[in-house]
């Protein structure tokens, strides 16, 4: 058996379609929240309102082990929602502990934008760390532990920017364009055969120990030096005396170069190769670096935005 044919045979490779199966015209996001997942890292969804991002992560939650639990992101959202509280017990004279949802193997937040900062700031501490901090001690969260977050970018009223340090713990984000015509009618189509014949609810769940084994499978992907040169000349071109450093208040930061290197190695992982090739990094650069800079008032002015500049830089840096 050949290493594409033992890959294709995964189940955590099938996960990208049976993900997809139930979605239209999201095949980008079904792929890009499995490399997440194979990458150990947490997801940003931007986009307007109806355009299934929550029905993308429910579809992805039906096939893995473990819960999975939703938070709908409110102004007066406290951070005891969602690491836990303790609860007095009379009975027993002392205190218990409730966890809280991010005690799920996979967690969805839902218009994140809402939450207040002391409440991103716990969510930042879960993303980073795997672990939740109450009452003076530590928690490890389970493994594998997964957060994708969903904001509306038209919405303003009632929102907190989620600041930088914090965009930077997600590996990717995703821009989300309402659908064309062609896909709409395909979703209304979907919708109404949904209606009258009712999806099967029995999905396959993926193994603890599959998705153990294909993150090592992922992590032993050949990178080539040149392959990493190319990442970091990538990067480079964000700071200082870099191709569009003078667009850029605050650049890429090694965070993403890790990041890059690691969405790379688990695209090509789902394409059955053992080595990543400039066509993965290509592919993710926007998605893995554009939320991690900032672009400067000048920018901002001539409309250039973070996936603006990280198509400058592709465009005028090449792989070899």
């Amino acid at each position: 058996m050949t290493h594409h044919e033992r890959i294709a045979g995964h189940p955590v490779a099938q996960l990208v379609a049976d993900v997809a199966a139930g979605l239209v015209g999201h095949e980008r996001m079904a792929e890009r929240l499995v490399i997440a997942l194979l990458a150990g890292g947490h997801v940003l969804l931007e986009g307007p309102p109806g355009i299934a991002k929550t029905r993308a992560v429910k579809r992805l939650a039906a096939h893995l082990p473990g819960k999975s639990a939703r938070i709908q992101c409110t102004p007066d959202l406290l951070p005891s929602d969602l690491t836990g509280t303790q609860i007095f017990r009379a009975d027993q004279g002392g205190f218990d502990f409730v966890p809280g949802p991010l005690f799920h193997s996979l967690v969805l937040v839902d218009e994140i934008n809402r939450a207040p900062p002391k409440v991103q700031s716990a969510l930042l501490e879960a993303m980073a760390e795997h672990q939740v901090t109450t009452g003076g001690v530590t928690r490890a969260l389970p493994d594998p532990f997964m957060v994708v977050a969903t904001q509306n970018p038209i919405e303003h009223e009632g929102t907190f920017p989620l600041p930088e340090a914090q965009m930077d713990r997600f590996l990717l984000h995703l821009a989300l364009d309402l659908p064309g015509a062609e896909a709409e009618r395909a979703i209304l189509d979907l919708v109404e055969a949904e209606s009258q014949t009712p999806p099967a609810q029995d999905a396959r769940i993926i193994a603890e120990a599959d998705i153990h084994a294909a993150r090592a499978a992922v992590a032993s992907v050949h990178l080539a030096p040149a392959l990493k040169d190319y990442i970091v000349r990538l990067v480079m071109a964000t700071r200082a005396g870099g191709l569009v450093a003078e667009w850029v208040e605050h650049p890429v930061s090694p965070r993403g170069t890790l990041a890059l290197a690691s969405a790379a190695k688990a695209r090509a992982w789902l394409a059955g190769r053992d080595h990543a090739l400039p066509e993965d990094v290509e592919a993710l650069a926007e998605d893995a670096l554009a939320h991690r800079m900032v672009p400067n008032w000048q920018a901002i002015s001539e409309g250039r935005t973070g996936r603006r500049l990280v198509a400058e830089v592709l465009a005028g840096v090449r792989p070899w």
